[in-house]
């Protein structure tokens, strides 16, 4: 679900309702004159909270991948990936027939990656992986070159 923090900026909560959430917020373009987008990423749940932040080159097409999975809601086998330039963010996602299980991975960024953390989440195929491209597409477009 999309909302707007204070100062108008986008943020896409996914997972909720559940133990878990992810919240992807603070898109910026730290270069100007580069297509880099930098976000956070945050979950959150009873066990605490993990967070780092996440770099793009235009997004990486994170908002495509979604609605590739979207449009294929009869089901794949195995899993489809996806991942962010510096691999600080990772996604696979396995169509289970009643629902996708998006396993998202916040890792440390190089050259330490001392951490990782995976958690995942379950949607309708359909309309709900729609809705969450859509909500993702808004995030990445907001700051769009």
């Amino acid at each position: 679900m999309i909302d707007y923090d204070e100062s108008g900026c986008p943020a896409v909560r996914v997972g909720h309702p559940g133990p878990a959430l992810l919240l992807l917020s603070e898109p910026t373009r730290p270069f100007e004159d580069e297509p880099t987008l930098d976000f956070l990423i945050k979950a959150l749940g009873p066990w605490g909270s993990v967070e780092t932040s996440v770099e793009t080159w235009n997004g990486d097409g994170f908002d495509t991948f979604l609605s590739s999975l979207a449009e294929d809601f009869r089901g794949w086998e195995g899993a489809h990936t996806w991942h962010s330039v510096c691999y600080d963010l990772t996604l696979s996602a396995e169509h289970r027939g009643s629902h996708v299980e998006l396993t998202w991975g916040i890792h440390d960024r190089a050259p330490s990656e001392g951490w990782h953390f995976k958690i995942t989440t379950a949607h309708a195929p359909g309309e709900d992986m729609r809705a969450l491209a859509a909500d993702i597409h808004t995030f990445i477009a907001s700051f769009a070159e």
